[in-house]
């Protein structure tokens, strides 16, 4: 472990201590969360799944972070899919329990509302399930559309407002990992299961946990780029 490995795990404890040792702070983010959930959901993935990134390149190169990587970039890209991720909550949170509802399993939305029981698992699995073979391609697809775009530019903030080139960088993209490992193997066994666990879970609490899964995001995204290079 090296030193920055330390600085990392000390600023980590430092910047979620106030929301347990603070009831101020923490009834604060509950109330804001509550009112503004969309600017929280920008900032939770903007800073938690960067983090994530970062660590997935300590784990391919040893450092969180070096030239032409984009913290900042990256870090804006990420709330912007933030925003796509807590829609694509409400609309499937909302849409699928009344679709089970037509199906025949009445009361799946009350259900929800309920408490834990087997039917309440059904549903949560029946949202995760739809919204990771619907949404969860479309969003891992273009998040490595935009990451390939930072790099190409050095990952400078500029690279921004440059416009992305969809079609090449999708013809470069290596489809035998994205499909075979980030398609196949990372959604239907980790992303369901944890976003079946998220749905359980209060509203206000669900875009937290799934910020805080994007950081196994990062992870997965170091493995499959050590995949990619054949290492």
């Amino acid at each position: 472990m090296k030193r920055n490995d330390f600085f990392v795990i000390a600023g980590t404890i430092l910047f979620l201590l106030p929301f347990f040792a603070s009831e101020t702070v923490y009834s604060f983010y509950v109330d804001f969360n509550a009112n503004h959930g969309m600017i929280m959901s920008f900032i939770k993935f903007a800073l938690l799944a960067t983090f994530g990134e970062a660590i997935g390149l300590r784990i391919r190169t040893g450092n969180y972070n070096q030239p032409g990587f984009g913290l900042m970039p990256r870090a804006i890209v990420w709330g912007l899919l933030g925003l796509t991720i807590k829609l694509a909550f409400v609309l499937f949170a909302t849409g699928v329990p009344t679709f089970l509802s037509y199906l025949g399993l009445e009361n799946a939305t009350q259900i929800m509302k309920g408490n834990l029981s087997a039917e309440k698992i059904l549903v949560a699995f029946s949202i995760s399930l739809l919204m990771n073979v619907i949404y969860a391609p479309v969003m891992m697809t273009l998040h490595k559309i935009t990451d390939t775009h930072i790099m190409n530019h050095g990952g400078k903030l500029s690279c921004l407002l440059k416009p992305i080139q969809f079609g090449k960088i999708l013809g470069s993209i290596n489809w035998e990992v994205q499909w075979g490992f980030v398609f196949a193997k990372t959604i239907p066994f980790f992303w369901i299961p944890a976003h079946t666990i998220t749905f359980l879970l209060p509203a206000d609490f669900q875009v937290l946990f799934a910020a805080l899964l994007s950081v196994a995001l990062g992870i997965f995204l170091a493995i499959a780029s050590l995949k990619g290079s054949g290492k």
